[in-house]
């Protein structure tokens, strides 16, 4: 794997000295750029360093780390060696940190002092020694070695600590990474490995509330990165590539790691956010590097979108060619104002379903082969058979709705959960035999256009009828009003369940009766009476994680007024479950 994405681009293909990361921080004033010689050199550092701690080939090492370049290079130090590396997202709690160490039992941990998330510090050395005390209690100590990275963020001048963090320190456990990669060799033979060898597990949530460790293998995890990131974003030797997603999540893994390098590509790195240190941070970064090709979230979309577009108006975006979204479904609302606002009405714009699971694309449009339809992920990809199935398992033809299955594996498919076979075949496998199931609903239209509706869990069962939350999403903010929408389902005596609808307006809009009444319509128009929401909440935020997704458990219980919330340790901003709960009593019905 470290060969094909590395080694052999400086050995073989001329690319020494192209760029592989265009690093930029948080802060517009940290950035930096990487080479792939520059890379190779660090990648084979790291990997004696974590040979010198003891690790071997079929170890697993967890990496905690923000969105740095160190976190591509133990990456990818640990597939030079054999090792298998579990990334654990740096906005992760202390108690998730220590339940994924446990469930791998990784002998290396490799985390940062800390770092700073728009202008906040985070502590990130503090997190993960409060992790390791929980794997203790949980009678787990294999972690022998915690590899700490000065984020350069907190380094004096002279590149010391600076006093804004006391970094706790365990000098048995505990080094530095300066110090260690400082006289470690720049040569290491890659270890050789068979195809269906583990490279990475990436722990993803699940229905039981404990996280299922998704292993995906060498080589089928290789191709289909390599083939998805060519075709899905035209990939050319001049473009710059900037994935905005976060490495401790797929997305980040198939198409800022592996994808991207593989083919030789140069990327854009991120550590920031959005809006810091002013609301125009993403169209000044594409500027500044010139990116061809820009791959995002609705989330993120719709985030920007409340801003209007007078801050796209003060950069030039005209190197854009390709626009991508990832992550949920994108409301044709939010489509549209991508293509025009982005992309100018210019670039093809490839909405794409895909999950930790599948290791790549699985429903996308290729730009400018696949005539496109705002909000529909259109057609799968090469060698990947889709199926419709109603409740009974049968196939439905022609237009439909229902399960999306798949008939047949793909090379990027995980092979199984970590250490729970069991699991895996009852998850993916047990509801459907003969088909893998996605847990996704969808609808196929009359010309063979796949559109996902949302989650199974996320559908709604109204007087009998099943909707979509995010159908009925993908009409509220239609409003010109709205900026964003989640639905989710609370118990009704005559129904069974209706719809509560949770409201985010854009900058002006006064939330009224009036407009209640005029979203109520919007719905019924859209999809008809049936989905005509019960309840209207006015929602200045939702609840979301730090990757951004809606967290519609807790909306779930603030629309059945049920306080009992469980762990809310992924919550961004726990302070917003309180106001919604408060202005549930406001919603109006």
């Amino acid at each position: 794997m470290c060969y094909n994405v590395l080694d052999r681009h400086v050995k073989e293909g001329n690319l020494g000295e192209k760029v592989a990361y265009y690093w930029e921080g948080n802060s517009p004033d940290h950035h930096t750029e990487l080479t792939y010689s520059q890379l190779l050199s660090q990648v084979c550092r790291c990997a004696n360093v974590l040979k010198k701690l003891g690790v071997k080939k079929g170890d697993r090492v967890s990496i905690y780390l923000p969105m740095v370049p160190e976190l591509v290079c133990s990456m990818l130090a640990c597939a030079r060696i054999g090792a298998v590396h579990s990334v654990v997202f740096a906005g992760f709690s202390a108690e998730s940190l220590s339940e994924r160490i446990a469930d791998a039992r990784s002998s290396v941990l490799i985390t940062a002092d800390g770092v700073y998330r728009g202008e906040k510090l985070i502590n990130l050395k503090q997190i993960t020694d409060e992790a390791l005390e929980k794997c203790k209690d949980r009678g787990c100590s294999s972690v022998t070695k915690c590899v700490v990275v000065k984020h350069q963020a907190l380094r004096t001048k002279t590149g010391a600590a600076c006093n804004k963090l006391q970094t706790p320190w365990d000098s048995g456990c505990d080094v530095w990474w300066d110090e260690e990669m400082k006289n470690s060799p720049d040569q290491c033979e890659p270890e050789w490995m068979d195809s269906e060898d583990p490279l990475f597990i990436l722990y993803t949530s699940g229905s039981t509330g404990k996280p299922k460790g998704v292993l995906h293998t060498v080589s089928g995890y290789l191709l289909y990165t390599y083939l998805t990131f060519k075709y899905v974003f035209d990939h050319h030797h001049g473009d710059v590539f900037w994935c905005t997603a976060d490495i401790g999540w797929i997305t980040g893994h198939s198409y800022i790691t592996y994808g991207p390098l593989a083919n030789g590509a140069t990327s854009v790195l991120f550590e920031g956010v959005p809006t810091y240190p002013h609301v125009g941070r993403l169209w000044e970064i594409i500027q500044k590097y010139k990116v061809t090709k820009f791959y995002t979230a609705p989330t993120a979309i719709r985030l920007l979108m409340k801003y209007g577009r007078e801050p796209l108006q003060k950069y030039d975006l005209s190197s854009l060619q390709v626009l991508g979204s990832v992550g949920e479904p994108i409301n044709p609302e939010a489509w549209l104002w991508y293509h025009s606002a982005v992309g100018q009405g210019k670039c093809p714009v490839v909405d794409t379903f895909w999950q930790t699971e599948t290791g790549g694309h699985v429903l996308t449009p290729l730009p400018a082969a696949t005539p496109l339809k705002p909000g529909s992920a259109t057609f799968p990809f090469f060698g990947v058979e889709p199926t419709i199935l109603n409740e009974h398992g049968e196939e439905l033809e022609g237009e439909a709705e229902g399960y999306l299955v798949f008939r047949r594996p793909w090379p990027g498919i995980m092979r199984t959960l970590y250490k729970n076979q069991e699991r895996f075949e009852k998850t993916y496998f047990k509801k459907f035999p003969g088909f893998y199931v996605t847990g996704d609903g969808c609808r196929r239209d009359k010309d063979g256009y796949f559109w996902i509706t949302g989650r199974i869990d996320d559908m709604l069962n109204v007087s009998g009828h099943l909707l979509s939350t995010s159908e009925v999403e993908g009409a509220l903010t239609e409003h010109p009003g709205v900026a964003e929408a989640a639905v989710v389902g609370r118990p009704h005596q005559v129904k069974g369940e209706c719809l509560h609808c949770f409201v985010s307006l854009k900058g002006s809009t006064e939330f009224n009766h009036s407009l209640v009444q005029e979203l109520k319509t919007l719905v019924r128009e859209k999809i008809g009476p049936i989905a005509t929401p019960d309840f209207i909440q006015n929602a200045p935020a939702l609840p979301k994680t730090r990757s951004g997704k809606i967290m519609r458990r807790v909306l779930r219980q603030i629309a059945c007024n049920d306080r009992d919330l469980g762990d809310l340790s992924t919550l961004a901003d726990p302070k917003v479950v309180e106001m919604l709960f408060n202005q549930r009593n406001e919603a109006a019905a």
